[in-house]
């Protein structure tokens, strides 16, 4: 009989699980699985062979104080520790109660910001563990606390076992390689729905996604948007900061920001510099306002308009100051002093709950959106709708005069969702990743996100239990088209790329005629 800590009955028993665990155990590795399907469970089992070991600790960091306390539960309910040797390290912890318990806990879950502190005071000796488990890995990036943990541990514990997880390193395989190789991973496990040993706890997932054409009220406010926007962008042109064939995305105004603030910081000072640092400002503020425009609420488009004009009376901003002198943002702001149709998402997202609630009563509903001023539009209207109880859920930074959620108020947001007290939760990013909220029947995206990662994690937030549904609106002949095939094209390109690593990470050598059959099944849907 195997021996272990975890509880009978504490897990349901699952092949892919099984074997990936076994893998984790043995070698360093890097698990990629669907958002909602068991990377905490494969933790737990990776986390209970160690503890068998002679010894053997466990430091087990995720990014944000609510994940942390959720895993610290999920361990604490699943494995049989005496009490005391399954803790929470965080700042609010004496140092002195910390410095013990660095010493004595076998489970230590923290974030990795409380960590890296600690190494950098010398209370905590990161060679004493066994195992360090890296949740969300694909943060593992820049001057994140995780890059500066693992190299420590690399240098002084080279034989140490790692554990990374997330639902989506990214489709860029040299990033991928740069997460693995700063996290020391020598393995990578990742599945998809599609994995034989995956596929039979998969449940159905229907993807439809509706079009929607911006009415003249709306489509008149872009032309003028568009009209501002043309001016700034030929002059960003003839100071050569911006390229002939500039296609019109905000990564390449903000690009072209860097490049005239690296000049400027250079020590070269120039009118034409400062000039150029304004316009470049202009154009990226004017792009906000196409992009709320064409795929947003009209109260977010709004409360953006009247910003900018609060921004120019105050002095604050010299291109809102530049902005509001435009005939054609003044023509903007009374087109909206008139009134404009409301976006026909709207109308078509409370038509989609309408349907979802009175064919199933009991549904729970996520609906992402990008921003906090449409996640506002979208709650008021389905106050009003019969069946709908929605709650909001988004980040801790302040909005102008809104307050942001501070964590304890996310975790009761999420506890009142996840006990039926509302079942339509309204998310901003911050319900994409991470969060243990209750699986859905539904998840709404308001906009097409260009990252694979934020599709993968908002896509996983249903079908986990049962079917699940996802809908995804799009403006026709915007940004929304390019972003959903952006996203699509990433994931594949996420797939392929975790499979090259692999194989180079372990050495394999397949066959022309293997590689092309498993290239064909990974891109066949």
């Amino acid at each position: 009989m195997k021996l272990s800590f975890i509880k009978e009955g504490a897990v349901a028993q699952r092949l892919y699980q099984e074997n990936i665990a076994a893998v984790a155990s043995a070698e360093s590795t890097l698990v990629v699985l669907p958002t909602g399907m068991g990377k905490t469970v494969i933790a737990l089992k990776v986390i209970d062979s160690v503890l068998w070991t002679e010894g053997g600790r466990v430091l087990f960091m995720a990014p944000t104080k609510p994940l942390v306390e959720q895993h610290h539960s999920f361990l604490t309910e699943r494995l049989s520790l005496p009490e005391g040797e399954i803790v929470i390290m965080t700042g609010e912890l004496s140092p002195e109660k910390r410095f013990e318990w660095w010493r004595k806990a076998r489970v230590i879950v923290s974030t990795p910001q409380v960590v890296e502190n600690d190494i950098m005071s010398g209370s905590v000796w990161i060679r004493d563990f066994s195992l360090l488990v890296f949740d969300e890995c694909h943060r593992a990036v820049g001057e994140y606390a995780y890059v500066h943990i693992a190299g420590i541990y690399s240098r002084e514990k080279p034989e140490g076992l790692v554990l990374g997880m997330t639902a989506s390193p990214g489709s860029d395989l040299q990033a991928v390689e740069g997460i693995c190789r700063t996290l020391g991973i020598r393995r990578i496990e990742a599945r998809t729905e599609e994995d034989p040993d995956v596929e039979p706890y998969v449940q159905d997932t229907a993807v439809r996604w509706i079009e929607v054409t911006l009415p003249p009220g709306l489509l008149r406010i872009s032309r003028e948007f568009r009209a501002m926007q043309r001016k700034r962008i030929e002059a960003l042109k003839k100071m050569d900061f911006l390229a002939d064939d500039f296609s019109g995305t905000t990564r390449e105004l903000l690009g072209a920001g860097r490049r005239i603030s690296d000049e400027l910081s250079s020590g070269r000072k120039s009118r034409v510099l400062f000039d150029a640092l304004r316009v470049q400002s202009e154009a990226v503020k004017i792009a906000h306002g196409i992009d709320l425009a064409e795929t947003q609420s009209v109260h977010a488009l709004r409360k953006y308009v009247d910003k900018i004009a609060r921004e120019a009376e105050g002095k604050k901003s010299k291109a809102s100051q530049s902005i509001v002198l435009d005939d054609h943002f003044r023509e903007i702001e009374r087109l909206l002093e008139e009134g404009v149709e409301e976006h026909p998402k709207m109308a078509r997202l409370r038509e989609v709950l309408k349907e979802q609630l009175q064919r199933s009563p009991g549904s729970r509903i996520m609906v992402f959106t990008q921003y906090r001023d449409t996640a506002d539009a979208v709650s008021g209207m389905l106050s009003a709708l019969p069946g709908a109880r929605p709650l909001k859920l988004f980040g801790q930074s302040a909005r102008g005069a809104q307050k942001g959620l501070k964590q304890k108020e996310q975790i009761d947001v999420i506890r009142r969702f996840a006990e039926g007290e509302a079942n339509v939760l309204i998310s901003t990013s911050v319900g994409e990743e991470g969060l243990d909220i209750a699986s859905t029947d539904m998840v709404v995206f308001f906009e097409p996100v260009p990252s694979e990662i934020r599709s993968i994690q908002r896509k996983g937030r249903t079908g986990r239990l049962s079917a699940g549904k996802v809908v995804v609106l799009i403006t026709k002949e915007t940004k929304d088209e390019g972003y959903y095939y952006t996203a699509k094209r990433k994931e594949n390109a996420m797939k392929a790329a975790l499979m090259s690593l692999n194989w180079k990470l372990q050495g394999m050598v397949r066959s022309p005629r293997a590689n092309e059959e498993r290239q064909k099944r990974l891109f066949d849907f």
